[in-house]
């Protein structure tokens, strides 16, 4: 118990400090892990500040990730989780957006965040304002929609496959079929009713019967 709180003391220290930058609308531990909640027209400065103050000192941005909450009007959360190697902490930093509100690029602050920019894009269609490589990065860039979106169908809209008269691949709408089958819907043990040698042993019983 007394090493949890050693352990929490150093992250509350540095919610206080962040609490009171601009663009910082909340902060709170999550799990033991300190986590900002920043305005989205501001989160550009906010991210310079924490790579430059030496209070922080967060060099690198390990990852940019999205999460979907459809029932919400800004339906996006970026998450972008920072580690300060110097300094030994981490750092999660929320933004809430929309479809349609674009989220400032912090590439300029991690070139390596194109990488995670690029990739929450393609997934979940979040615009990232001052990103000069907004392309697809995981899926082709034929694609349709954004496939981690809570509405995207399960099934997509468009499927692959290699057609041999035109020698190439297509794409064409899904279509789901399914060739008539006849269920039985007995589990195996039930639907077995009889197993290799067994006819040994009914041949068997039908002797002793018989005398």
């Amino acid at each position: 118990m007394v090493e949890a709180e050693h352990a929490a003391a150093p992250q509350a220290g540095l919610l206080d400090a962040i609490a009171g930058m601009p663009g910082v609308l909340r902060t709170y531990l999550e799990k033991d892990e300190p986590v900002a909640l920043a305005a989205r027209d501001q989160v550009l400065g906010l991210m310079t500040a924490l790579r430059d103050d030496p209070r922080f000192a967060f060099e690198q941005c390990m990852d940019v990730c999205g999460v979907d909450w459809p029932e919400r009007a800004e339906r996006f959360d970026v998450v972008y989780n920072l580690l300060s190697v110097s300094l030994n902490q981490r750092l999660r930093v929320i933004v809430a957006t929309d479809e349609q509100q674009p989220v400032p690029s912090v590439c300029a602050v991690w070139p390596a965040a194109t990488w995670w920019e690029r990739e929450a894009w393609d997934l979940f269609g979040i615009v990232f304002e001052g990103q000069p490589d907004l392309r697809r990065i995981l899926t082709d860039y034929g694609f349709e929609g954004h496939p981690l979106r809570k509405d995207f169908p399960l099934t997509g809209y468009v499927e692959v496959r290699y057609d041999e008269e035109r020698q190439r691949v297509v794409y064409e709408p899904v279509r789901l079929t399914q060739d008539f089958r006849s269920f039985d819907f007995l589990s195996p043990w039930e639907a077995m009713t009889s197993l290799p040698g067994d006819e040994k042993a009914r041949d068997g019983r039908a002797e002793g019967a018989g005398s």
